[in-house]
């Protein structure tokens, strides 16, 4: 789907969906910011060459100050992003809140640490200039999880952190609305990584989601085409 050259940032973008969204946004004709951790840098740098015209760049602190350096960069070099994805992240499961000696505490608060502060932080972010500029689609990665926590035993802290991305996402949609600038929230299932190959290798992959499926739904929320859906938590479920 044409992206008529428009800035779009891309967070998490050394992982998995991080980078293939990248190579499918430039291909497109995007100016691509691609935003990662200091400790993924010489991955991010590959991500970067593999693509025409996309911008790397580090970012160490999750903080409204190093963020707003951020934009004031990517505004001055290409201009004000009118599009952002925000799939940097983390996961823990494995052990029930129950288990372990005060384990449950800390994978509670590393999962919304890494999942909703980071993000909170980033929109924010992203969206200062689309407010400005009265244009504006922000997608957000989500999980089935979130809205199907019953399926997440062993992994209820990540459940939970993605259930707030979630409700960050919708009301940060309802906020911006008259400003012309949308907010939308992706609920995937598994997607077909090599992680997750490498940790289901007896899972039927046929069920789960491909980055192309991914990469084609995010495009379609940042596109045009979506101009009047708004605050939307979108199941892309694959056939699981």
């Amino acid at each position: 789907m044409p992206t008529n050259s428009r800035v779009i940032l891309v967070t998490g973008a050394s992982g998995a969906l991080g980078s293939s969204l990248v190579s499918y946004l430039a291909a497109r004709g995007a100016r691509v910011v691609a935003v990662d951790r200091p400790q993924a840098g010489q991955r991010l740098s590959d991500v970067a060459r593999e693509s025409v015209g996309v911008l790397p760049i580090e970012i160490g602190t999750s903080s409204i100050e190093t963020w707003s350096a951020v934009i004031e960069r990517i505004t001055a070099d290409l201009g004000p992003p009118s599009g952002a994805v925000l799939v940097a992240g983390g996961y823990r499961g494995g052990k029930q809140l129950v288990d372990g000696d005060g384990d449950g505490e800390s994978n509670l608060r590393a999962m919304f640490e890494t999942n909703v502060e980071s993000a909170g932080v980033a929109l924010s972010a992203v969206l200062a200039p689309m407010v400005k500029n009265q244009r504006g689609s922000v997608v957000l990665i989500g999980s089935r999880s979130a809205v199907r926590p019953w399926e997440a035993v062993g992994s209820a802290a990540y459940a939970a952190s993605k259930a707030a991305v979630i409700a960050l996402a919708q009301a940060a949609a309802q906020e911006v609305l008259k400003d012309g600038v949308r907010v939308n929230v992706v609920l995937p299932s598994t997607l077909d990584t090599g992680a997750n190959r490498a940790n289901m290798p007896n899972a039927d992959r046929s069920r789960w989601v491909s980055l192309e499926s991914m990469c084609d739904v995010i495009s379609f929320l940042l596109s045009d085409a979506s101009r009047d859906v708004s605050g939307a938590a979108l199941p892309v479920y694959g056939r699981a």
